[in-house]
């Protein structure tokens, strides 16, 4: 049976048990046991099991557990809260101020957790009411929360890029350096878009009517101390990962146990938070790791039955300009990103398309920029979007899942157009880490 088939017949047989309900990371796990005993017989099963312990060797990857409980404890220490409280405040009256306000706290949040679910599930709690009382355009609020929320997958310490460098053989270092000037031009775009937009309908965003907004700025500026805490959080931890003082994996873990520090000076964190917070992070942690084992079994059998090599032939024999490969990669990955999770398709997708992306001649950490801002834009497209997923799950209940995915589509365009500039003009990108070579 020729490559070509057994490829059909793989894709076919996910889609199918996804389609009769089977998680994904059960679906492509079964798949792979199943291709590896039809080839291989008993022997495939060890050869399964080995691609799965050779992933779990990569030291890069413990930084996910750590994020991710960083990301459980400043939800549970108040410290968002109170950011989200200070951030509004400094903008003042200014009309779509509390809009603008969320983008720049997400932005934050995002340089404090790497993770997308998080800080969604925490600006629909805090953030979202808030709009909703002050009269904000029920879209314009629920866009607005949905794609800034999303910024984690791009603004480093983005998980997305730690697992993509991890995959694909690129210093996490340096896409953390390529991932800030996109991350806050697509902010940027989103500010500019609120901006516009209640400049020309000020009815969708009425003024921020606290009576701290109304005081002078230099007035203002004494509640700015909900800021101070979180800065020195991202210092520390993005600080220590460019000075060479620590790698990714131990600046995790130093965010890690600063967000209990932070948590524990504000008083706020209890034995029950912190409980919760390692509870929600080992079920978080044990998903993608669920997610990674079939993940990598999948890939790891499709390799030995030359599957690897074909795809990489087809693409760089492709008689088309390399940009066009480039771009039927990406167009690959938002389709895998309509029924996948993320983490799949950086393992399926990365192993293949990496070592193209350098025989092409192109740079492997401006192809990750892509690649994130890619499972940005996943993250918000119907019909998985599991951003809209994550904001439905703490959104009033009169919020459905249909105008969430109506109110996203607007900063879906925006998404576009900042990949697109970075992918013609790659030294926005490219432009911090050759400072640091």
């Amino acid at each position: 049976m020729g490559i070509e088939i057994i490829t059909l017949l793989i894709i076919a047989s996910l889609f199918f048990l996804m389609a009769v309900g089977v998680p994904l990371g059960a679906s492509t796990l079964l798949v792979s046991l199943t291709a590896a005993l039809l080839k291989f017989g008993a022997p495939g099963l060890i050869l399964v099991s080995s691609n799965v312990v050779h992933v779990f060797e990569k030291y890069t990857l413990v930084a996910v557990p750590f994020f991710v409980f960083m990301a459980n404890i400043l939800e549970r220490g108040g410290v968002a809260r109170e950011l989200f409280t200070s951030m509004a405040i400094l903008g003042g009256r200014m009309r779509g101020g509390v809009a603008v306000q969320t983008v720049f706290v997400s932005v934050i949040l995002a340089a404090m957790s790497g993770i997308v679910g998080g800080e969604i599930v925490l600006l629909g709690l805090i953030a979202l009411p808030q709009m909703f009382r002050l009269g904000y355009d029920r879209k314009l609020s629920i866009g607005t929360i949905a794609a800034s929320g999303s910024l984690a997958t791009l603004i480093p310490p983005s998980v997305v890029l730690i697992v993509y460098g991890s995959e694909a053989g690129v210093s996490v270092k340096d896409l953390f350096s390529a991932g800030f000037l996109p991350g806050f031009l697509l902010a940027g775009l989103y500010i500019a878009y609120i901006l516009i937009r209640t400049r020309l309908n000020p009815a969708l965003a009425p003024a921020y009517d606290a009576p701290e907004a109304q005081l002078p700025f230099t007035q203002r500026l004494r509640y700015m101390t909900g800021l101070i805490l979180p800065f020195i959080l991202i210092g520390g931890v993005l600080g220590s990962i460019y000075t060479g003082v620590a790698t990714v994996t131990e600046a995790a873990a130093l965010g890690a146990t600063g967000a209990v520090v932070l948590a524990v000076l504000r008083r706020e964190l209890t034995w029950a938070g912190l409980r919760d917070g390692l509870w929600s992070t080992t079920i978080t942690t044990g998903s993608i790791v669920w997610l990674v084992v079939g993940a990598v079994s999948l890939v790891g059998i499709y390799n030995l039955l030359g599957g690897t090599a074909f795809l990489k032939g087809m693409l760089t024999g492709m008689d088309v300009a390399p940009i066009v490969v480039i771009l039927i990669m990406m167009g690959i990955i938002m389709l895998l990103g309509t029924f996948m999770d993320w983490i799949a398709i950086v393992f399926i997708t990365v192993p293949v398309f990496a070592p193209v992306v350098v025989e092409l001649g192109y740079d492997p950490v401006w192809f990750g920029i892509l690649f994130a801002m890619n499972i940005q834009i996943y993250m918000l497209s119907p019909p998985f979007g599991p951003a809209c997923f994550y904001l439905k799950s703490v959104a009033p209940k009169d919020v459905t899942l249909q105008e969430i995915f109506l109110a996203v589509l607007p900063f879906i365009g925006l998404q576009l157009i900042g990949l697109t500039l970075v992918l013609i003009f790659p030294q926005i990108a490219l432009w911090l880490p050759s400072l640091s070579h």
